[in-house]
């Protein structure tokens, strides 16, 4: 954050008027003159470091808040609502869209509104209303950044108490089930259960599991049990908060939840979050050690967002063979390729299906410039049995190249001048001119015809 101009005229004139503070009150507190305080808060001054650290120190809050608070959710928030297709004849730069925030907060404020109300609204083209509350969970998910707090002390609150109790997870959530609630755990073949993994029979009280699910996923599936009897009222009260019109969206979201809860009790934030450090954040070593699945770690490395005790701020993206992705989260990220709805094929985690099982570590650059540390690896989906066969998907776990460096994986490498991979988001929304991989020319760019001549693609455009 020293490195970059932060205007948050906005969240320090709310902080003030929530403290009761006039102008000179707060300047005094933090020994700026008035006159400077009100130009901060019509961002016509950036936020120093030190200023922040005062108003940290003053108002008890992590200084990094100022920049989510910003209008739009500050540069990264409005970049995102500006990647879509209507605005891609703009080619709208960084600098630009920063001088905009620093000029006209308020307007950029009631852009992002509308921009989501209409999202909200509407159904965007290319998207099936049956497609749609998976979009409006996944956007409420990333406005708490995938982080809930609550829910993140129980469980580790609960964990805590299970390891009291034993040092196997899995047999301490059986025991809980049994003792407080009188539900039993059953093994049930693939036979038995030929179409489902996990079945609750009130009548029998029995947890039902198939025999096909690994020891990582039956632990999971006891604790996303425990969380539906233990966690409901926090869970309720998110799912209410949300607000959502759509009953499909608003079980959607209860299921992210309950989930949420059953990894917290299987990697507790504050064991789980010295473990990543201690370890350069491996995924297969925080794996072995907390007797979890990769795509539960991969999860779970995006939720770090604890006030005072920060995790790197990690993405993770989900797709299958055919490129469709199925999991999106951003956490604090901010990453675009999260929110693209294409994928560049020069992106490792497609070539991932090519090496199944294999960590391939990847360094990429977005046309912007903007350098990305990923991590790409194939994970199995649930099987039911020969019946179902097994799906295999591709993960992509990454962050900025800038806060790569304590990670095991990215050791040795050149973050900031080394060599990366030149990447898009996708052919259409990619203005890159001379890559030999272009499937389709980018949107709102003119084709561009010379009979005398033949490019490195069959598709060159005006502006390259």
């Amino acid at each position: 954050m020293a490195e970059r101009k932060i205007y948050a005229g906005h969240a320090v004139r709310r902080l003030r008027r929530a403290a009761g503070l006039t102008q000179v009150a707060l300047s005094s507190a933090l020994d700026i003159s008035p006159s400077y305080l009100n130009l901060i808060e019509k961002n016509q001054r950036p936020l120093s470091a030190a200023l922040m650290l005062r108003l940290a120190d003053q108002f008890d809050f992590d200084p990094r808040k100022l920049a989510s608070d910003a209008p739009g959710g500050g540069l990264e928030g409005m970049r995102r609502r500006l990647a879509d297709p209507l605005f891609a004849d703009l080619n709208l730069e960084r600098a630009e869209i920063e001088e905009w925030l620093a000029a006209a907060p308020a307007g950029a404020e009631a852009f992002a509104r509308a921009f989501d109300r209409m999202s909200e609204g509407d159904v965007p083209s290319g998207v099936s209303a049956e497609a749609l509350p998976v979009m409006t969970v996944r956007r409420e998910i990333e406005r708490w950044r995938n982080h809930f707090a609550d829910l993140d002390a129980q469980a580790e609150a609960l964990a805590d108490e299970l390891r009291i109790a034993t040092g196997d997870l899995y047999s301490a959530l059986a025991e809980r089930l049994r003792q407080k609630h009188q539900l039993a755990i059953r093994i049930l073949p693939a036979e038995v259960m030929p179409d489902h993994v996990r079945r609750l029979d009130l009548h029998a009280r029995q947890l039902q599991l198939s025999e096909m699910l690994d020891n990582a996923s039956r632990t999971f599936h006891a604790a996303f049990l425990i969380a539906e009897l233990e966690a409901r009222a926090e869970i309720d009260a998110l799912v209410h908060g949300a607000g959502f019109a759509d009953r499909h969206a608003e079980r959607l979201f209860r299921r992210h939840l309950l989930s949420y809860f059953a990894a917290a009790v299987m990697m507790p934030y504050d064991r789980f979050l010295r473990a990543c450090e201690a370890s350069g954040y491996d995924p297969l070593l925080l794996q072995r050690r907390f007797g979890a699945g990769y795509e539960q770690v991969a999860h779970r490395l995006t939720t770090l967002q604890r006030v005072g005790a920060r995790g790197l701020p990690f993405f993770m993206v989900r797709i299958d063979r055919a490129g469709q992705s199925s999991k999106r989260y951003a956490g604090a990220s901010a990453a675009p390729m999260v929110e693209a709805d294409n994928r560049c094929p020069l992106w490792a985690i497609h070539s991932a299906f090519d090496r199944p099982g294999q960590m391939m570590p990847q360094l990429v650059e977005l046309e912007d410039g903007e350098r990305w540390f990923t991590l790409n690896r194939t994970v199995a989906g649930q099987s039911a049995g020969l019946r179902t066969g097994q799906a295999i998907f591709a993960i992509a776990l990454g962050l900025k190249a800038e806060f790569a460096r304590p990670l095991l994986h990215a050791r040795g490498l050149d973050l900031a001048q080394g060599d990366a991979q030149p990447i898009g988001l996708g052919c259409t929304a990619c203005t890159r001119p001379t890559c030999t991989q272009r499937s389709a020319p980018p949107r709102g760019r003119a084709l561009r015809f010379n009979e005398r001549e033949r490019g490195l693609t069959p598709f060159e455009f005006v502006g390259d």
